[in-house]
């Protein structure tokens, strides 16, 4: 399935299942922050770690399924993941707020 989705979060999630951490945190700017399993991660470095961390344990792939945007600008994908976690693959939302063409906060939530 295709999913328009914004170009800075186009090629996160190219980054995501290329497994390329480099070009994964060139989509953030340099004080973004993250939330995933009840951890906030804050700047690129790391970023970088946390997504060296996850994609090691995980070993997992992301399929975007569906992109709307909310009300305060934000937009929430909605994607399969599939990899080494117990459940897999499930549908999890990558709710993504941009500044710019960069990522300056991504949530990943259940």
């Amino acid at each position: 399935m295709s999913v328009d989705l914004p170009a800075p979060i186009a090629a996160y999630i190219a980054a995501e299942n290329g497994h390329d951490t480099e070009a994964l945190a060139r989509c953030f700017t340099d004080h973004a922050v993250v939330r995933d399993e009840g951890r906030t991660i804050e700047g690129l470095t790391a970023i970088k770690q946390w997504k060296s961390e996850t994609k090691k344990k995980y070993q997992h792939t992301v399929e975007p399924l569906l992109a709307s945007v909310q009300e305060d600008g934000k937009t929430v994908v909605t994607n399969r993941v599939a990899g080494n976690f117990p459940g897999s693959p499930v549908n999890l939302e990558f709710v993504f707020g941009l500044e710019g063409n960069k990522i300056a906060s991504l949530e990943i939530r259940g």
